[in-house]
C-alpha cells in the first residue's frame, strides 16, 4: 500500500472516534503547551536579568560585606551582612587610579506617605555620585548634592512611580513626604527606568543622602563604632582597567581591615558581568527545571495515546484479521498504527503550539507591579517541544502497532 493510503486510512479511522482523539490529543495539547509556555517564561525571566546588567554598563564595581567562611558569590549572596565596611573605607578607595564614581549605598524598606497617599518604597542611602554610576535622569528637579550630605539634609529624591502614586500628575517637587514619622522634602524625581537587576523596581525607589539615612533613618555600627555602609558601587575609566582596580581595593581594604596574609577577605569586589554570569546559571537551571515539569504533561499524554491505541487494536481485531486475509503484511498493521498515532501526537502538539504561543503573548502583556516578563518563544524551544511530542507518541504508538502486526490472522478473524 502507498503512503497516501495509510495516511487516509488512519484518518478515516481517528474521525470514526472524533470524542475519543480529542481526549487523546488533549493530553499532549497540555503537555507541548505546558513545555513550551514554562520554558518560555524562564528563557523571559533570563533575557530580562541579561538586559538589566547590561543597562549598568561593564565598568562598574561593586564592594560588599562576605562572609568568609562561604566561597566565592555564595559569601556575598547568601552570607549574612557583616557592617564592616564604613564611610572611611570609601574614601580610601576613591583615591584609586582610573575610578571616576564612588557611590555608597545603605538600603531599606520603608512606607512613604504624602497626605492620605501612601506606598512601600527601597530607600537608598547615597551621595551625588549615585545619579551618574546609576545612570539615572532627572524628571524635575534636582538630585542630592554635597551641600544636603554635609548638613544631613531631610530630603529626599523619588522615582517616577512613587511619584504618580503620591501627587498623581502634579509636580512633586517641594513637597512633604513623612518616612518612619519624619517629614522629608521631595527635591526631584526620576524618569521611568524600569525593572533593575537587583530585584526592585528603580521607579520605585527614594534616595536621600547616606548621612541623612544613617543618622536619621536607619542607624548601623561597624565594631569600631563608625557608620556601617552596606555597598560601595564603583565606577572605573574603562572595562580595561577592572582587573587592575579589582586588585587596588583587595589591597587597600585588606590593609585597612587589618587581614593578614593567612585570612580569607571579609569583603568581596564584584563586577556585574560576574554576578550576570551566577544569575545566568540559575536561571538556565530554572528553564531546564521547569521544561522537565512540562515534560511530564507530555508523558501522560503519550501515555494515554499508548491506551487509546491498545484499545483501538482490540475494537480493530477482527479488521486486522480481514487485512491480514487479503495480503496485508506484518510491516502494513505496523505502519498503519504507527501512523495513526503520530497523527494523533502531530496533531496535538500543533494545537498546544498555538495555544502555547497566545498564553505566552498574553503572559508578556501582564503588568507585574512595574515590569513585565516577555515570555520569549524561540524556534529551539519550539523545535525540543514538537521532537519531544513527536518522539513520545511514536514510542507510545509502537507496542500497540506491534501488538496489531503480531496478531495471527485466523485468531483475529474469530474474535468477538
Amino acid at each position: 500500500m502507498k503512503l497516501i493510503e495509510f495516511i487516509g486510512i488512519a484518518i478515516k479511522s481517528l474521525l470514526a472516534n472524533k470524542l475519543r482523539s480529542s481526549l487523546t490529543m488533549l493530553g499532549m495539547i497540555i503537555g507541548v503547551s505546558a513545555v513550551i509556555i514554562l520554558m518560555s517564561v524562564g528563557a523571559g525571566i533570563q533575557h530580562m536579568i541579561t538586559s538589566t546588567f547590561e543597562e549598568l554598563g561593564t565598568n562598574l564595581l561593586f564592594v560588599q560585606p562576605s562572609n568568609p567562611e562561604a566561597p566565592g558569590m555564595m559569601g556575598v549572596m547568601y552570607g549574612s551582612f557583616t557592617a564592616n565596611i564604613n564611610m572611611d573605607d570609601v574614601e580610601a578607595i576613591s583615591h584609586i587610579r582610573s575610578i571616576t564614581s564612588v557611590a555608597p549605598t545603605n538600603e531599606n524598606f520603608v512606607e512613604i506617605i504624602a497626605g492620605n497617599e501612601k506606598t512601600t518604597a527601597v530607600i537608598h542611602g547615597s551621595n551625588p555620585a549615585y545619579q551618574q554610576v546609576y545612570q539615572f535622569r532627572i524628571a524635575t528637579g534636582q538630585f542630592i548634592s554635597e551641600v544636603n550630605l554635609a548638613r544631613r539634609d531631610m530630603v529626599v529624591v523619588i522615582g517616577s512611580k512613587v511619584a504618580e502614586t503620591l501627587f498623581g500628575s502634579a509636580d512633586p517637587v517641594g513637597q512633604q513626604v513623612k518616612i518612619r514619622d519624619k517629614r522629608f522634602t521631595v527635591i526631584g524625581a526620576l524618569e521611568p527606568r524600569g525593572l533593575s537587576s537587583f530585584g526592585f523596581s528603580w521607579d520605585e525607589l527614594v534616595v536621600t543622602p547616606i548621612t541623612t539615612f544613617q543618622s536619621r533613618l536607619f542607624s548601623q555600627k561597624t565594631p569600631g563604632g563608625e557608620d556601617a555602609v552596606q555597598q560601595i558601587a564603583i565606577q572605573v575609566a574603562s572595562a580595561e582597567v577592572l582587573d587592575e582596580v579589582t586588585e587596588d581595593i583587595k589591597t587597600i581594604l585588606r590593609k585597612r581591615h587589618r587581614i593578614t596574609s593567612s585570612e580569607d577577605d571579609d569583603f568581596a569586589v564584584t563586577s556585574p558581568q560576574q554576578l550576570l554570569g551566577t544569575f545566568e546559571t540559575i536561571t538556565f537551571a530554572l528553564t531546564i527545571f521547569l521544561g522537565l515539569i512540562g515534560a511530564i504533561s507530555l508523558l501522560v499524554g503519550g501515555i494515554g495515546i499508548m491506551n487509546i491505541m491498545l484499545v483501538s487494536v482490540t475494537e480493530r481485531t477482527r479488521e486486522i484479521g480481514i487485512r491480514k486475509a487479503v495480503g496485508a503484511k506484518r510491516r502494513d498493521i505496523l505502519t498503519q498504527f504507527l501512523l495513526e498515532a503520530a497523527m494523533l501526537s502531530l496533531t496535538g502538539g500543533a494545537i498546544g503550539l498555538v495555544s502555547a504561543w497566545l498564553i505566552a503573548h498574553a503572559i508578556s502583556l501582564v503588568d507585574l507591579g512595574g515590569f513585565r516578563i516577555n515570555a520569549v518563544v524561540s524556534p529551539f524551544i519550539v523545535t525540543i517541544a514538537v521532537l519531544v511530542s513527536v518522539v513520545i507518541g511514536l514510542t507510545s504508538g509502537i507496542y500497540p502497532a506491534m501488538r496489531a502486526a503480531r496478531l495471527n490472522p485466523i485468531d483475529a478473524l474469530h474474535y468477538g
